[in-house]
């Protein structure tokens, strides 16, 4: 009888992943109507500032926030990242990084009237220098878009899909190809609207969920709190300066992640510069600042409420926090959530819900980016858009090529995926942030060069080898300082653009030309 019913439940939480799906395709296909190559780029510079803000909360936060950002809250040993409430110190340097983005990045790709942000390198170096930054940031998304989508594929695996036997490659292949359907016309033009959808069912899910394990537990918001600060679980602050998240770090840190991940990504700033102007553009910008900042502060604190309700559902804590459910393995970090969810300690409708959230995390992680790193290399790459099309036949040559292309990143993805599954990593939240720094230095290095000096480059295939130098030796000095004690943590993407920086001062000469900065 139990398996009968859990197979029921199953079947339930599948249909309502198909439904939620077929209400993205009808919205895909209403908002592609008439679309173009320019919808699908920029979303013809008409996307309206207050649901690009709105949907970006979506982009930004992805199943990384939904599963793992409350999974840190009970990691309190100090062989982990982040602990308590330490990661807000992240958000913080985030939200700070934020304003220079709105400040100094969109007036710039604005006054350039850009389609992609990297043609900024091209007209202020040389076509190396866009190419540069075009392959830096195709490989820093779909590395840090598969592992969010890994992480998510992942939990309806383990949870939901395992127990009726459907092998995890089909699960990647099917989401993957529910993807492709609803973007692969409209773009950008589909995508603002997709996300805000999805950006909704996130924070309903996160809003429920909250008021349901307060009322289980019968305390207020208040008080739950103060058992947090009892159990160090609200902790803010880490005042080791040698720890990967020692409070400082993270706020320069996740300043300095936030103008690479947002300023300097096409992905993100492909729907910022689908506004139509720029006033309404910082307006998104800054507008979606300080949404994230409250949402950010309710999943951690929805992730101290499942410690809290997992040690009263009758289960006992391990060292460090984890909790352990009654005769089954110890369940800590990215698992706990789905664990209580999906394993009757939540109520049928709370799972429900829950799958909602989690669908709505998972799709706006994968759906932008597919979009953004098939936009960059048509754009940077093959140059679709360097000349406007004279004529119908030249326009549908170009689509072909662009769906062409959008497929290819399709199969990358799914291998990327399966590369994810097979090194397991249980708490990916720090391991998207330590490649972030690695990936997106380089292009730190090069636009903050290309900004704030007027030196020039003529060293051929210098800016190539100063971008791929500057990550190795990184690496390097973050392996020799980890022996005596001293271990990078999100600043280490500062470190990595610094030495970018310096490698490109070293390579070039003074110049009378005005750069793109005046």
């Amino acid at each position: 009888m139990t398996q009968i019913l859990q197979s029921m439940n199953i079947t339930l939480l599948l249909l309502i992943i198909f439904a939620y799906f077929l209400v993205l395709l009808a919205l895909a296909y209403f908002t592609s109507k008439n679309s173009n190559n320019q919808s699908f780029f920029i979303g013809n510079r008409k996307s309206k500032w207050w649901l690009v803000a709105f949907g970006m909360i979506g982009t930004s936060l992805s199943g990384v926030t939904f599963i793992s950002v409350p999974g840190t809250v009970g990691k309190l040993g100090a062989d982990y990242p982040f602990g308590g409430f330490e990661y807000f110190m992240l958000v913080i340097g985030n939200f700070l990084g934020y304003f220079l983005v709105a400040f100094l990045l969109l007036p710039l790709y604005y006054r350039m009237n850009l389609t992609s942000i990297y043609t900024y390198l091209g007209r202020r170096f040389n076509t190396e220098a866009h190419q540069t930054g075009s392959i830096f940031f195709i490989i820093s998304r779909c590395i840090g878009a598969t592992a969010r989508l890994y992480l998510v594929i992942n939990v309806l695996q383990i949870f939901l899909l395992n127990r009726i036997g459907i092998p995890f490659w089909l699960t990647t292949a099917v989401i993957l190809l529910m993807i492709v359907l609803y973007t692969f016309e409209g773009g950008v033009k589909t995508i603002v609207f997709t996300d805000t959808l999805q950006t909704s069912f996130m924070l309903i899910s996160l809003i429920v969920c909250i008021a349901y394990i307060l009322s289980q537990m019968d305390i207020s918001v208040g008080n739950a709190y103060q058992i947090m600060e009892q159990k160090d679980y609200a902790r803010f602050l880490n005042l080791d300066f040698t720890s990967k998240t020692f409070f400082l770090k993270s706020v320069l840190g996740g300043m300095f992640i936030t103008i690479a991940m947002t300023g300097l990504d096409q992905e993100m700033m492909q729907k910022n510069i689908s506004v139509k102007n720029l006033r309404d553009s910082k307006k998104n910008m800054l507008t979606f600042s300080f949404i994230s900042l409250i949402v950010n502060f309710l999943f951690l604190f929805l992730g101290g409420l499942l410690y809290l309700y997992a040690q009263q559902a009758g289960g006992a804590y391990a060292d460090g926090g984890f909790f352990m459910p009654k005769n089954a393995p110890s369940v800590m970090g990215d698992d706990l959530f789905p664990a209580l969810s999906l394993n009757g300690y939540f109520p049928m409708t709370i799972s429900v819900i829950f799958i909602i959230g989690l669908v709505s995390a998972l799709f706006p992680s994968a759906d932008g980016a597919l979009t953004a790193v098939t936009s960059s290399f048509c754009i940077d790459l093959l140059g679709l858009n360097k000349t406007e099309s004279q004529n119908g036949e030249e326009e549908k040559r170009k689509k072909r090529t662009r769906i062409s292309i959008h497929l290819i990143f399709t199969v990358i993805f799914f291998l990327l995926i399966m590369i994810f599954k097979w090194i397991n990593e249980k708490s990916i939240v720090y391991l998207i942030m330590e490649v972030a720094g690695y990936t997106y230095g380089p292009l730190l290095g090069l636009f903050a060069f290309g900004i704030f000096t007027k030196r020039v480059i003529n060293l051929k295939k210098g800016i190539i080898i100063t971008a791929l130098l500057a990550p190795i030796l990184t690496w390097l000095i973050n392996y020799a300082t980890s022996n005596f004690g001293y271990k990078f943590g999100v600043e280490l993407i500062i470190f990595n653009g610094l030495l970018t920086f310096i490698g490109l001062w070293l390579i070039s000469q003074k110049s009378n030309i005005n750069s793109e900065k005046s």
